[in-house]
């Protein structure tokens, strides 16, 4: 019985390796979006732009870097109209650390890198952050966080750091008539260790409940406009975080530790995947902490078809539609890594890049790709552009300003 059980699953893992092989790198589209090409933008230009890049924390220091080049093209081209959000995991591994850490001034010249970009930029720049901002989310990770908001600010005073002081949200910011955008700050609900919570720490929520019902009361008060919210974890996947494994995951399992460990563990090393699929680790959508953030936070989108949720965290590119709610994996700002095709996404692709919003005057918003071809950043041939079906209609053009919102 043993010797089936594992030529079953040589015989597995020999085909998940052909189908790896049959679409890595490659951008997968369902059936439904293959016509993409098809249908053209508006020729007007819209009203205001959004990129969304996450996971920029491993941006080269010492050289030129893909993505802050082509990030560049992108800020050069939306001008004012324009707003950037940073989507978490703004600084690998850990974050910044307090001043007197020997990782402090690797952490600075990561942020650094970043900020001389943004700072001649004239329109807004927002920024999130992610278990890996929260040291890792181990339990001194508030102080990590408190760190990098205070250096942001500090030396990028435009910009936002939402929510702040670690709170979890949510933070509305609007950034055109009709549209708006509103933050959470996911990493909240599966940190480890201190984490702000109630008035006196300067947050709206008292309890891990309330976020989903301040949440809910926004989206309420913005029915009629085009709302993006922001958060760094993604609600669906396709990728490592969602539960999905290359076979080298599966035979070579130490290589998630280290990039050379290439020791063989047929068998054993499948015992590694399949809990990060059941149990999952703090960061992965089957561990209960993030399971039960998960499932509220969907419990209120699903409320508010054409909502956009835009994350982070996978190193990859995606986007689903699922209840006529869009979801989006925005986090090869600086890595990539295996995304499976097919599934419930729409659109995947394991290529360094970010995904950008266009919205224009007559309330139609368009999802467009960009990714680079090279150090300097050329941006390669559209590989995907798709326009949501919003499912809102303009009806105020002055925005209401809940509590909890940016000021």
């Amino acid at each position: 019985m043993p010797l089936l059980a594992i030529a079953a699953l040589g015989i597995w893992l020999l085909y998940r390796y052909w189908q790896e092989r049959q679409h890595r790198r490659q951008p997968y589209i369902a059936p439904k979006a293959r016509n993409w090409s098809a249908v053209p933008p508006p020729p007007a230009a819209p009203v205001h732009r959004i990129c969304l890049v996450g996971d920029l924390g491993a941006v080269a220091t010492d050289g030129p870097d893909p993505v802050l080049n082509l990030l560049r093209r992108w800020l050069q081209e939306a001008g004012p109209n324009g707003t950037v959000v940073i989507l978490g995991d703004n600084v690998y591994p850990t974050g910044i650390p307090p001043m007197g850490n020997p990782r402090r001034a690797a952490a600075e010249l990561r942020m650094n890198v970043q900020l001389d970009l943004l700072r001649e930029f004239p329109g807004q720049v927002v920024f999130l952050s992610g278990n890996h901002d929260w040291n890792k989310g181990r339990a001194d990770g508030y102080a990590y966080l408190l760190e990098q908001e205070k250096y942001v600010l500090q030396h990028l005073p435009t910009a936002h750091y939402l929510p702040p002081n670690g709170c979890p949200g949510p933070v509305a910011l609007p950034l055109a008539d009709g549209l708006v955008l509103i933050v959470l700050n996911t990493q909240w609900w599966v940190q480890n260790g201190p984490r702000p919570l109630g008035k006196g720490q300067g947050c709206t929520a008292s309890d891990s409940r309330q976020p989903f019902v301040q949440l809910r009361s926004l989206l309420e008060q913005y029915r009629g406009w085009r709302v993006v919210v922001a958060g760094h974890h993604p609600l669906y996947s396709n990728a490592m975080h969602g539960g999905k494994f290359t076979v080298k995951q599966h035979v070579f399992p130490l290589t998630a530790a280290h990039k050379k460990a290439y020791v063989p563990l047929p068998v054993v090393g499948s015992l590694f995947p399949a809990y990060r699929r059941v149990l999952g680790a703090a960061e992965d959508m089957s561990h209960p902490r993030y399971r039960r953030m998960r499932r509220r936070l969907l419990q209120v989108l699903r409320q508010f078809p054409g909502v956009v949720y835009a994350a982070g965290h996978d190193h990859n590119l995606q986007y689903f539609n699922r209840r006529d709610v869009h979801y989006l994996v925005s986090g090869s700002g600086s890595k990539t890594a295996y995304v499976e095709a097919g599934g419930k996404a729409t659109f995947v692709h394991e290529h360094k890049g970010f995904f950008s919003l266009d919205y224009y005057a007559d309330g139609q918003l368009w999802l467009d790709t960009w990714e680079p071809t090279d150090a300097q950043g050329t941006p390669a041939p559209a590989v995907f552009r798709w326009a949501f079906a919003t499912g809102f209609t303009q009806q105020q053009t002055e925005a209401p300003t809940p509590a909890g919102s940016a000021a």
